[in-house]
C-alpha cells in the first residue's frame, strides 16, 4: 500500500477535523457549520472557492502547473448527517440530540480535504481539479440542486467520481465495478377508501383493512411473476395504517413503501402495475383507491470507461487482490443525478469491521445509518491518497 507521506504527516490534524465534523452534524441544506469548516479550510490552502450551490454546497477549484490543458475532473463529497440519536459516548459523539453522522459523511468530506490540501502544494498536473462538497445527500437529492444551480456548466468537467465507506470490507480494500451498483429510490402512499361501520356489523360497511392485505400479497406477484427473473426489483409495503378504536370499522387505510431498481423500464412497468392492481382491485371490494407514485433518486450506474480507470489507479495504490468487485446493492444514492449529466464512477472503500472504535462506543454493529456507527479514521490518508492518485493519473501531463 502506498500512502502519500504528506497525507500521513497530517494524519492527526485531519483527524481532529473528522471528529469535529462528526460531533457537531448538520442535517439536509442546514450544513452552514460544515461549509463554513470546508471554505475555511480551502481558503487557508490557497484554494479559490464557490459557494452557494445547492444552497450549502461548496465547490474548490485547483488548478495544475504544468500546462494549459481544459481537462478537468470533478471529486465528490457529501457533507449532511441524518436525523438519528448517537448512542456513542466517546468524546467526539455529536452534541446534537437527534442528530448524528450515521453514514460517515464527515469522513467522506476529511478524505477530500485530505486530498485538496496535498494538491494545493503540489498542483504538479495538467489540468483543473474540482472539489465539489455535497449537500443533502441523505433524502434531499443535493447533487440535483447543485446541478440545477449550474454545476456542471460553471465547472465543465471530463469525468466525476465519488467516494462512499463501506462497513465489512476490509480496510485497505477497495470495491468497484461499472454499470449499476445502487438501486433507484421510490415511494409509494395508497389510500384505500371503504365504508365504515360498527366492527360487530360488518356487513353494513366495506373493511378496508381486508382490502389492503389482498393488496401487499398482490404487490408480490409483480415481483414474482411480471418482472424478469434475471432483473432486480424490491416492492416494500412499510406502514400499514387505519382505525383509531377496536371497535370500529375504519373508512379508510393507507398503505406507504418504498419501491427499488436498477433500470427504469423495470421501475415504469411496477409502477404501472401496482396503480393497475391498486384500482381494479379495490374495486372488486367496493373499495377505491388513489395512488401516489414518488420517483426520488435513479439508479447510480457507474460508466466502464471510468470505472477501469479508477480500478487501474486504485490497483497499483493498493495491489491488484484489494480491488474486488462491488455486488450491487438496493441502497440509494444521489450522486446517480451526477452520472446522468457526467461520466464516471462511484467508488466503495473499506470501513473494516467495528473494531476502530474508541472507549465509548455503544453496543451494537458500526454498520451504516446505526446509532453505534464511526467512520474510521485509518481511511482519511488511503482515501485521501486515491483522490490524489486519481487526479494525476487523469491530469497526467501529455
Amino acid at each position: 500500500m502506498h500512502l502519500l507521506d504528506s497525507i500521513v504527516t497530517e494524519a492527526a490534524a485531519l483527524t481532529a477535523i473528522r471528529r469535529d465534523l462528526h460531533a457537531h452534524p448538520e442535517l439536509c441544506f442546514k450544513e452552514e457549520r460544515t461549509s463554513e469548516t470546508v471554505v475555511r479550510l480551502l481558503t487557508q490552502w490557497g484554494i479559490p472557492v464557490h459557494t452557494g450551490l445547492g444552497q450549502t454546497g461548496v465547490v474548490g477549484v485547483i488548478k495544475g502547473r504544468l500546462g494549459n490543458s481544459p481537462r478537468a475532473i470533478g471529486l465528490r463529497a457529501d457533507m449532511d448527517a441524518l436525523p438519528m440519536s448517537e448512542k456513542n459516548q466517546f468524546p467526539h459523539a455529536s452534541v446534537h440530540p437527534g442528530r448524528m453522522h450515521a453514514c460517515g459523511h464527515d469522513g467522506h468530506t476529511t478524505m477530500l480535504l485530505a486530498a485538496a490540501q496535498h494538491l494545493a502544494r503540489h498542483p504538479d498536473f495538467d489540468g483543473t481539479v474540482y472539489l465539489i462538497f455535497q449537500p443533502a445527500e441523505e433524502g434531499g437529492g443535493g447533487a440535483r440542486e447543485m446541478i440545477k444551480d449550474g454545476l456542471f456548466e460553471r465547472f465543465a468537467m471530463d469525468a466525476v467520481y465519488a467516494v462512499h465507506n463501506w462497513p465489512g470490507l476490509a480496510v485497505g480494500q477497495f470495491a468497484l465495478s461499472p454499470g449499476p451498483v445502487m438501486a433507484s429510490s421510490n415511494e409509494f402512499r395508497i389510500v384505500i377508501r371503504g365504508k365504515g361501520s360498527h366492527a360487530a356489523l360488518p356487513h353494513n360497511g366495506v373493511d378496508p383493512v381486508p382490502v389492503a392485505c389482498q393488496l401487499v400479497q398482490a404487490f408480490q406477484t409483480i415481483i414474482t411473476r411480471n418482472k424478469k427473473p434475471v432483473d432486480a426489483a424490491v416492492i416494500s409495503v412499510t406502514m400499514i395504517q387505519a382505525g383509531e378504536a377496536t371497535n370500529v370499522i375504519a373508512d379508510h387505510c393507507q398503505l406507504k413503501g418504498t419501491v427499488r431498481t436498477f433500470t427504469t423500464e423495470v421501475l415504469d412497468m411496477i409502477e404501472r402495475r401496482m396503480r393497475h392492481l391498486s384500482e381494479h382491485l379495490c374495486a372488486s371490494f367496493d373499495a377505491t383507491a388513489e395512488f401516489h407514485f414518488y420517483r426520488n433518486y435513479p439508479p447510480t450506474i457507474n460508466h466502464p470507461k471510468e470505472s477501469a480507470f479508477a480500478k487501474q489507479v486504485i490497483q497499483k495504490m493498493v495491489g491488484e487482490t484489494q480491488v474486488v468487485h462491488q455486488e450491487p446493492t438496493m441502497g440509494a444514492e444521489d450522486f446517480s443525478y451526477m452520472l446522468e449529466k457526467v461520466p464516471g464512477a462511484y467508488i466503495f472503500i473499506g470501513n473494516g469491521d467495528g473494531t476502530h472504535r474508541e472507549t465509548g462506543h455503544a453496543e451494537g454493529p458500526c454498520m451504516l445509518h446505526n446509532p453505534t456507527y464511526d467512520f474510521n479514521d485509518e481511511l482519511i490518508p488511503l482515501g485521501g491518497s486515491m483522490w490524489v492518485n486519481l487526479v494525476k493519473a487523469w491530469l497526467e501531463p501529455a
